[in-house]
Parts: structure tokens; C-alpha cells; sequence
């Protein structure tokens, strides 16, 4: 496949901008179709590079990764009336640090957020990572990404399979993480759990229940202990971690926008909890988790 364009991507419609953060070491083409989804609701997009944590750019502390997400958002914000975060994986975890920040954002909305890495397809080994760090690995050994990279689309992982074998990055993401950076991850994962209760942010998380790479425990987690009184929960059951690129990517885009749309009408979050949305045949399967030996 050829890789395609990495750099920033920007959308200027609407009153309410949306900014748009990647996963870890990836870049912009991750949120493209989420993006396009956004902007033909009438919402501004921003799927910025951000300094030290995009691919391309030389490795930084998570302190960077957030000064220079809060700088975007800044940006944002002297152009908008309103301006929502968005992000995927650890761009999630990230998004919850910004808007800590940033108590002023609309919503914060999280997809396949990853507190831990504790999936299903996640090696035996990474318990030892944290160590590792502290040896001389740090410089050298990186994680490889392998099958099935978070797809459950059968066709879409082949296609990134030959992707991942020829470039250094795809349209869903890295072939390689290094472990300064999912040490970094690691430390802004655990700041983030220590303040979630203090968030009030209008918060709507999205998460498979296969999520291969972080289990829907971290989605049940940030909906117990965040502060915010609008908060939606909703669990898909035909994909695996990369959501807004798998086989349900058009409900994702259809629930981020309606809940953006939702908060800008609830303004502050007239709303509860609720139940979280799920498919009955989800229902049965989640029933089934929680019993021992499930």
C-alpha cells in the first residue's frame, strides 16, 4: 500500500471544532474517515501532528504530549465558540489530560481508551516491559505490531498486513512502538486514573467488548469514576480495537456526532448516566463475562 499523507488535517465548517487525537506514534490518517464523517454533520475537524508523540516527530516525555495538545486546543478555541477532544487508544487516555486542563471543552469523547493494556492479544511479557525500561532495551527494542492490528475485518487486516511488511506506518497506525514511548504511555495512563473523578467534562466512551488490545474494562472504569454528571457508554460487539476504522466505523461517526450535537443541547449536562447502549445479543455476552468462568 502506499503510505499516504501524514501530516495535519483540518476542516474549517462549522461553530464546533472537533479536535481529533490519534493513537500513540501514529499520525492524522487514523481519524481521516471519523474526520470526513464529522464534517459532513457540520462540525470542524483538526486531526493535528503533535510534537513528541506522532510519528516522525523525536520522542518526548508525556509532559510534551500534553503541552502540545493543550496548545492545539488553545488554537482551536480563539477561532470556536465550542471545541470538543476527541481520541483513540492512549489519544483517548490523552484527551482526558487535556481536558482536565481544559475544563472548558464541550465533550470529551473516548474510543477504545487504553488506562492498560490488558487485552486479549496483548503478549505475556508486557508486565516486564516497565523493567525493561530501566535496562539497556530502552534504546533499542521495540514492540511490533501483529495481527490481527486491531481489525476485525478479515479484508482491511490483510490489506494493512502487506502494509505493515513494507512501510514504517499505516493507515491504522505503526508497525513498531518503542518502549521509551509505551513507557511514557504507561505514566500518563496512571496520572490520568488519579484525577478522573475531578473531569466534568460531558464524556461519551465507545469500546468493543473483543478489543484485543484494551478490554472494556477501561471504558467501564472512566464511566464509574468520572466526574461529569453527561456521561454515555457504548459497547460495540463486531470489532476489535481501531473502531473508527473496523467494521462498525459508521456507527461510531453517527454516535460521536449525535452526542456532540446532545451536549451542545444539554450544555453541562442536564442528563445522566443512563443505561450504557448495547445490542441484546451484547447484553447476553456481557451477562455471560460477568459470571465466574465466563
Amino acid at each position: 500500500m502506499k503510505l499516504l499523507n501524514t501530516k495535519s488535517q483540518f476542516n474549517a465548517s462549522g461553530d464546533h471544532a472537533v479536535l481529533l487525537v490519534h493513537g500513540l506514534s501514529s499520525s492524522p490518517l487514523e481519524m481521516r474517515f471519523l474526520a470526513r464523517a464529522l464534517a459532513r454533520s457540520g462540525f470542524a475537524t483538526y486531526a493535528p501532528v503533535f510534537d513528541g508523540y506522532s510519528a516522525g516527530s523525536p520522542e518526548r516525555r508525556m509532559e510534551q504530549w500534553l503541552a502540545a495538545a493543550v496548545g492545539r486546543f488553545d488554537e482551536l478555541s480563539q477561532r470556536y465558540r465550542r471545541v470538543s477532544v476527541c481520541g483513540l487508544s492512549i489519544g483517548a487516555t490523552l484527551a482526558l489530560a487535556l481536558v482536565k486542563q481544559r475544563p472548558s471543552a464541550q465533550a470529551v469523547i473516548l474510543l477504545s481508551v487504553t488506562l492498560a493494556y490488558d487485552g486479549w492479544a496483548i503478549p505475556w511479557y508486557q508486565f516486564l516491559l516497565g523493567l525493561a525500561y530501566y535496562t539497556p532495551m530502552r534504546g533499542r527494542w521495540r514492540y511490533r505490531e501483529e495481527s490481527p492490528f486491531g481489525l476485525k475485518n478479515e479484508a482491511l487486516r490483510a490489506k494493512i498486513a502487506r502494509a505493515m511488511q513494507s512501510n514504517a506506518i499505516s493507515e491504522i497506525g505503526p508497525s513498531t512502538i518503542s518502549l521509551s514511548a509505551l513507557h511514557e504511555a504507561s505514566r500518563l495512563a496512571k496520572s490520568v486514573r488519579r484525577f478522573l473523578g475531578d473531569i466534568k467534562t460531558d464524556c461519551l466512551t465507545i469500546h468493543a467488548i473483543d478489543d484485543e488490545t484494551a478490554s472494556a474494562n477501561n471504558a467501564r472504569f472512566v464511566s464509574a469514576h468520572i466526574g461529569a454528571s453527561f456521561v454515555r457508554s457504548i459497547y460495540l460487539d463486531d470489532s476489535y480495537h481501531m473502531i473508527i476504522s473496523d467494521n462498525e466505523r459508521e456507527i461510531v461517526a453517527g454516535e460521536v456526532s449525535l452526542f456532540l450535537r446532545d451536549s451542545e443541547a444539554a450544555e453541562g449536562g442536564v442528563a445522566g448516566e443512563g443505561t450504557p447502549i448495547v445490542s441484546k445479543a451484547l447484553a447476553r455476552r456481557l451477562r455471560q463475562i460477568a459470571k465466574p468462568g465466563g
